[in-house]
C-alpha cells in the first residue's frame, strides 16, 4: 500500500488526494525525501519535491530553503526550483515539511545559460533595504541552515563585522557545542577576527570591480558540486540548476568559499563567471579572501562530522595568520 499523503500538504498546495501519489525518492542525512505525483484540472501531470523531518530544526531548515530558493527564483528564474509551501504536518507532532518544484535530473545538454553565467548574474542582485534600515544590510530576514547548523543572518552594515560575528565566531560556538571545547581553535578563531578579518575584508578596503563600496548581493550559501545539476521543470527545457541553498545577502566573493573546498567548478568556471562579474579589488587577495570563506565551511564540517575537517581550518587560520599577522 503506498504512503498516504498528510492533509497539511495536500491543504497547503491545494491538491485533490484522489489524484496525488507519494513515493520515497532520494535520501538525506536529515530528512526524508519524496516525489509526490498529482494531476491538475486538466488533467495534466504535476511533480512535486517533498521534504519532512522532525523537530525544529526542521522546522527553521524547511523556512529557509524556501525563503531561499524563492529568493533565488525570484533573481534568476531558471536557476531553481520553486518553493510552494512548508509548515507543520498534521501528524505526528513536531514534524514539519517543504513542497517545491521536482527537478528531473538530466544527462542531456544544458539549452539555457551557463551555470557561471546564472551565477555572476545571481551575484549582481543587490539587496533590498530590510524595514527599519535606511541602507542594504549583510545577514538575511530569517535563520537558514548550511547542513544542520542553523546559521545567524542577524542584519549588518558592515560585511567585515557580519562575517566576524555570524560566521566564523558563531559556528566556532557551534562547534565547542558539538565537540566540546577547544582553547587553541578558539584562540586561533579569535585571532583571525580581530586581524585577518578586517586586513581583508574592511570597509573602504574591499571594493567592488568598478572601485566603489561591496554591496550585499544574493548568494546560494552552500554550492558544492552535490547541491548543482542539469534538470528540467514540469516538462520544461534542461538547463543548469541549483537546489539545497542557505541564501545570505553576502559579498558575492563568499559562494567561492564552499565551491573550493570540494572543487567541481574549475578554472575554466571561474573565467567565464569573471567575464560577466569581474573579481573585486584588491584582484591581488583574491585567493586569501577565498581562503578565508573556506575556512568557515571546514569550520561547519567540523562541527557537523568533526574529524579532519578542524585541520583544515587550522591550516588556514596559520597561514592567514602568517602572512597577515604582522599587519603586512
Amino acid at each position: 500500500m503506498p504512503p498516504k499523503i498528510d492533509p497539511a500538504i495536500l491543504k497547503a498546495l491545494s491538491l485533490d488526494e484522489a489524484n496525488t501519489t507519494i513515493s520515497s525518492h532520494g535520501g538525506s542525512g536529515f530528512v526524508s525525501t519524496f516525489k509526490l505525483t498529482t494531476k491538475d484540472k486538466d488533467e495534466k501531470e504535476k511533480l512535486y519535491f517533498v521534504k519532512t523531518g522532525k523537530g525544529r530544526e526542521c522546522e527553521i531548515m524547511f523556512a529557509g530553503e524556501h525563503a531561499s530558493l524563492n529568493a533565488i527564483h525570484s533573481a534568476v528564474p531558471s536557476l531553481c526550483p520553486t518553493s510552494h509551501a512548508h509548515g507543520p504536518l498534521s501528524h505526528p507532532p513536531n514534524t514539519f515539511f517543504l513542497a517545491t518544484d521536482f527537478l528531473a535530473l538530466s544527462s542531456s545538454p544544458s539549452s539555457g545559460a551557463s551555470l557561471p553565467h546564472k551565477l555572476a548574474l545571481l551575484h549582481s542582485t543587490p539587496a533590498p533595504i530590510p524595514p527599519g534600515h535606511t541602507v542594504p544590510q549583510f545577514g538575511f530576514h530569517l535563520p537558514t541552515c548550511c547542513g544542520d547548523t542553523v546559521q545567524d543572518n542577524t542584519y549588518h552594515p558592515s560585511w567585515s563585522t557580519f562575517f566576524s560575528e555570524c560566521r566564523l565566531t558563531h559556528i566556532l560556538s557551534c562547534a565547542e557545542k558539538n565537540n566540546g571545547p577547544d582553547t587553541d581553535l578558539s584562540s586561533l578563531v579569535q585571532q583571525t577576527c580581530s586581524i585577518v578579518v578586517p586586513r581583508l575584508l574592511r570597509d573602504g578596503h574591499l571594493r567592488s570591480a568598478e572601485g566603489s563600496n561591496i554591496t550585499p548581493v544574493l548568494v546560494h550559501g552552500d554550492l558544492w558540486s552535490g547541491n548543482h545539476g542539469r534538470g528540467s521543470i514540469d516538462g520544461g527545457a534542461v538547463e543548469e540548476r541549483v537546489f539545497d541553498p542557505s541564501c545570505c545577502w553576502a559579498h558575492s566573493e563568499f559562494e567561492f568559499g564552499i565551491m573550493g573546498m570540494f572543487g567541481g567548478f574549475g578554472g575554466r568556471f571561474r573565467e567565464e563567471y569573471w567575464g560577466v562579474k569581474g573579481k573585486d579589488e584588491p584582484v591581488e587577495e583574491w585567493e586569501d579572501r577565498v581562503a578565508l570563506y573556506e575556512l568557515y565551511h571546514h569550520l561547519n564540517h567540523y562541527s557537523i562530522f568533526g574529524g579532519s575537517y578542524r585541520g583544515g581550518a587550522v591550516r588556514i587560520m596559520k597561514s592567514s595568520l602568517k602572512k597577515y599577522g604582522d599587519g603586512g
